[in-house]
């Protein structure tokens, strides 16, 4: 029986991913082998012994000690592309609130309240809101992962130019994406050209801050700005200082922070991208899926510290080995099947960064104290036989 720690409340559906004769969950687990969650920071003192996997419901992890989990030989899944086509339609709702001053308007006509003749007014006072349309504008769309392929498939639908930027694309993002958007020969580019731009990119250490003063500076004078990402992707100062000199006539995000209050160019949105219904048991019947392939089959799929790695379950004996991304280290473990007669019926390891993960089937029915042997090899990191 596996245990499952909750950390946020997870959707009913996610949940009877879960079936009760293998798992059971609860939200006060002191020894869980998995835990899910969603926005909770969960501290690195919460990684207790026995922990195996953390299954995040979103795509994104910085609630999460990912590395400190690597170390340890804790996998954490995420959900990318689960909440998709909800923070797609976010980012289009920005796009026209980026171009039309939308929210000013709204603000000004409640501020009429109690008045007479509020038709003739309004009549009056509209001009103050004025913005162009979107059709026929040019649309950046800086990543193109789940996302940023989803928003420039719409944004084409809607009669914007769209050039998007990913040196890393996926061949599947690829795949999905529109004939019609055109690729950036590099990021520069793009910023020169486009009146729009749409953030789609991870924060990481070369993403952090990566809209700064000297960002600014190559973009098109006047541009509009959407932020669906993550808020640290964009400096307050260099934005701000770039409102001040038109280089940004409007910024959204859906990350704001203290500084981006009560600026009139400014339209904050308190992080609704992926809250709605559908995301969230979207994510959460995801991210339950990927826990019970891997908990119970050894399999990995969306895991942000560890390579995808699987092998189709055959009911056999598997044997699944966490180790060092190093040469020579499962020689020892396969030496040790080989003395004891026992026969490698299929096998997969991947590698990812400084880390690599072996599935190993074998056709003998018992592993007594195999699990304790190999666990004592140099460089291994964590051992499970299924």
């Amino acid at each position: 029986m596996f245990k499952i720690l909750t950390r946020n409340k997870i959707a009913d559906c996610g949940l009877n991913e879960l079936p009760k004769e293998n798992f059971s969950i609860s939200d006060n687990e002191k020894s869980p082998d998995a835990i899910m969650l969603r926005s909770y920071v969960l501290p690195e003192e919460e990684l207790t012994s026995g922990l195996l996997a953390i299954g995040r419901a979103g795509a994104g992890t910085n609630n999460i000690p990912v590395d400190a989990c690597a170390e340890k030989g804790i996998v954490v899944f995420n959900t990318p592309g689960a909440n998709a086509n909800g923070v797609k339609e976010i980012v289009i709702t920005g796009l026209l609130l980026a171009s039309r001053d939308i929210v000013g308007g709204i603000n000004w006509s409640q501020s009429l309240v109690g008045s007479t003749g509020v038709a003739k007014a309004v009549e009056k006072g509209k001009a103050e809101f004025v913005g162009p349309e979107i059709s026929g504008k040019k649309l950046g769309v800086i990543g193109l992962g789940a996302i940023g392929v989803l928003v420039a498939n719409a944004c084409r639908s809607l009669g914007m130019s769209v050039v998007g930027y990913d040196p890393f694309i996926s061949v599947d993002a690829a795949w999905g994406l529109s004939r019609g958007v055109r690729k950036a020969p590099d990021l520069d580019s793009l910023l020169a050209e486009c009146d729009y731009i749409s953030l789609h990119v991870p924060v990481n250490k070369d993403t952090k801050g990566m809209f700064n003063k000297e960002m600014f500076a190559k973009c098109k004078k006047g541009m509009r700005i959407v932020n669906s990402a993550r808020a640290e992707l964009v400096e307050d100062a260099a934005l701000l200082a770039a409102i001040d000199d038109g280089t940004v006539f409007c910024y959204v995000t859906d990350f704001p922070t203290e500084n981006m209050l009560g600026h009139k160019r400014i339209v904050p949105i308190p992080h609704l991208g992926a809250s709605t219904p559908e995301s969230e048991d979207n994510c959460a019947t995801m991210a339950a899926a990927q826990l019970r392939e891997y908990l119970m089959h050894g399999n990995i799929k969306n895991s942000v510290n560890f390579p995808n790695c699987e092998l189709p379950y055959s009911g056999k004996k598997r044997i699944c080995v966490i180790h060092r991304n190093l040469p020579k280290v499962i020689n020892p473990v396969t030496t040790i099947l080989g003395e004891r007669g026992i026969n490698i019926d299929n096998m997969v390891m991947k590698s990812s960064g400084d880390f690599a993960y072996v599935i190993i089937d074998v056709d003998c029915p018992k592993l007594d104290g195999m699990e304790e042997e190999i666990s004592k090899m140099n460089n291994i990191i964590n051992v499970r036989v299924i």
